[in-house]
């Protein structure tokens, strides 16, 4: 009998969310690849680090898409003539990793550093303030 593997439940990332599941999140899956959540303060303002370990992959091999809330991270192997491993201990398998983002996270930036990806997520300040709201007249 083949298994199937069902699909990924995303993980919720925001700011009341990482804190209020604790580490139950990161279970998810099946822990590939392994992950931290960081709560971080720039500027006096606050930011969240997602960082993954994804040694072996290039930046090309790499691929972050932010569709709505979801944040996807994929991992895909270019095609390489296969070594011959004497001893094979790091993990060189294609992963995709999917993030449900908290009402108006986005992301910032990310960079692949040393085998660690790592994606910065901000929450853009509510703009305060007077807005001129425009009364248009119906036919």
């Amino acid at each position: 009998m083949s298994q199937t593997k069902a699909p990924e439940q995303p993980l919720p990332v925001g700011f009341e969310t990482v804190q209020r599941s604790g580490s139950r999140n990161g279970r998810a899956g099946d822990g590939y690849p392994p992950f931290n959540i960081e709560r971080l303060l720039v500027d006096e303002v606050e930011r969240l680090r997602i960082t993954l370990a994804v040694a072996g992959f290039s930046e090309d091999e790499l691929e972050i898409i932010q569709q709505g809330r979801e944040l996807l991270i994929r991992g895909r192997h270019a095609e390489r003539g296969e070594p011959v491993f004497l001893f094979r201990g790091i993990a060189a398998r294609q992963f995709q990793r999917i993030f449900l983002l908290a009402e108006g996270m986005d992301v910032e930036r990310a960079h692949l550093r040393n085998g660690l990806l790592s994606i910065y997520l901000f929450r853009p300040e509510p703009k305060h303030g007077e807005k001129k709201i425009n009364i248009s007249a119906s036919l």
